[in-house]
């Protein structure tokens, strides 16, 4: 208590700025290990995130100097742009579903595999692990709908007398969007899944055995009083990952439906920032499409921090 007293008057003595820097002093090795990181991170996460937010209110096109223009280019996304308007409902859509499913499938799944032997729990875990991994995933799904008589789905449709003549899955608007929810969901267990397993492997098995003499019964409350609350930080790592991998999930769409995808049935965001950056090479319009992704998955990462703070009190 005393040492806590002496510290805080010490502080007092000197301004802010000389304890910030004595303090910087003494763990000087620590700034220097991670370093590389912060200046890798500071090239191309801070400076890419700052010249776009400075570049949407430019004309830029990459071939002319840019032109100031104000907030011209969000005016249009917001007024003029149907297409923009349609990728925003889609982004959401996408991502009030696939988010949380493939969240508590993550955790649903990793619980599953922890209480497995150990000697099958690695297997089960590659296992279900590699379709986030594999770069040949779409095609079982693409051979499964395939839009011709020989795809397993029309195949087994018309066998059984429910069609009569294939239907072109992927070029239909009413199952796009189904069809890549599902795939998403498929290969969602991705970092999210190994964080949630790590988090379990973690749990002291002490605590287990003191709910055992608090009167802890089964493994249902297991997992309420113990399991949840000692994974604290997975689960925020968890449900961070999850969020922002469901804001960007063009991939699937592209893979699956080409791009556009057919009546922009599933047209999201991204997609609508790589048509104006990648193809119309209109930097400025395509930054600001950046900017507004950028900043509805950090409200959603917020948002969905206070909601796992206040489950957790």
């Amino acid at each position: 208590m005393a040492n806590k007293e002496l510290k805080a008057v010490h502080r007092t003595d000197i301004s802010r700025a000389q304890w910030v820097l004595k303090e910087m002093w003494r763990n000087k090795v620590a700034y220097v290990m991670i370093l590389p990181y912060m200046l890798v991170f500071t090239l191309f996460t801070i400076v890419p995130v700052l010249l776009s937010a400075v570049i949407s209110f430019t004309d830029f096109n990459m071939l002319q100097w840019p032109n100031f223009v104000g907030v011209s280019n969000y005016v249009s996304l917001f007024f003029d742009d149907d297409i923009f308007l349609i990728a925003v409902k889609n982004t959401f859509i996408f991502a009030a579903i696939v988010g949380p499913a493939s969240y508590l499938l993550s955790f649903l799944v990793a619980w599953f595999i922890n209480e497995l032997p150990p000697k099958i729990r690695a297997l089960v875990t590659l296992i279900f692990y590699a379709p986030s991994i594999s770069g040949q995933v779409y095609l079982i799904w693409a051979t499964l709908f395939s839009a011709d008589s020989q795809g397993w789905i029309n195949a087994t449709l018309i066998e059984v007398g429910i069609i009569s003549t294939p239907i072109t899955f992927f070029q239909n608007a009413n199952y796009v969007m189904p069809l890549c929810i599902v795939v998403a969901l498929w290969t969602s267990l991705g970092t999210a899944f190994l964080s949630f397993i790590a988090g379990l492997q973690g749990v002291d098995r002490a605590l287990y055995e003191a709910g055992a003499v608090d009167g802890v019964r089964n493994r249902w409350q297991e997992l309420y009083y113990i399991t949840l609350p000692s994974m604290g930080p997975q689960l925020m790592f968890g449900a961070i990952m999850s969020i922002t991998g469901s804001f960007g999930f063009g991939g699937v769409v592209t893979a699956l439906c080409g791009f556009p995808s057919v009546d922009y049935a599933a047209h999201t965001i991204m997609h609508h920032l790589e048509d104006y950056a990648g193809q119309r090479y209109e930097i400025g319009y395509s930054s600001a499409i950046a900017v507004i992704l950028f900043l509805i998955m950090i409200g959603a990462n917020m948002l969905v921090k206070n909601i796992i703070s206040k489950l957790g009190k």
